[in-house]
């Protein structure tokens, strides 16, 4: 099969999709920030009760925070992308790929029919994703393909 065709066959609930945090609509943004930190991530879904209301990411907060420092103590609600573009579980890693190439995505919600958070697809999934689907082609590819020494190794 190829890549390609692995992408297309495959959803996006068998991807790595953990790496957010998640808080309520109205925190404060010097929350959201710790919250970040203390999760390891540079994204938080911002929620309403169970419900997906906004994003808020690290580009976010470069664009909107930092030259304006007193934003720092507004509700997320202010700086968030309201009501983002998601995709199912179901759908094929493909197209959300795709999706967020076109919409130049760093992160893609993942929200199941109901409304509940499933996670929040990275381009790292996939590239974990792949690297585990094919080890020897990843961890044997040379960081420059077209590079080649020019002289015998401990010569």
């Amino acid at each position: 099969m190829s890549l390609k065709e692995e992408l297309i066959s495959e959803r996006v609930s068998h991807l790595d999709l953990s790496k957010f945090c998640q808080i309520a609509r109205g925190t404060a943004v010097r929350d959201a920030l710790a919250e970040m930190r203390q999760s390891k991530t540079n994204v938080c879904l911002i929620t309403s009760g169970s419900s997906l209301v906004g994003i808020l990411t690290e580009r976010d907060v470069l664009t909107k925070v930092a030259a304006v420092p007193e934003n720092l103590d507004t509700a997320v609600d202010e700086i968030m992308t309201a009501n983002p573009i998601t995709v199912t579980p179901d759908s094929s890693a493909a197209d959300a790929l795709w999706l967020m190439d076109d919409k130049q995505f760093r992160n893609l919600p993942v929200v199941d029919r109901s409304g509940k958070i499933m996670g929040n697809m990275t381009h790292q999934a996939v590239i974990s994703f792949l690297a585990a689907r094919y080890p020897v082609e990843v961890i044997n590819r040379p960081p420059r393909p077209d590079q080649f020494p020019r002289k015998q190794e401990g010569g």
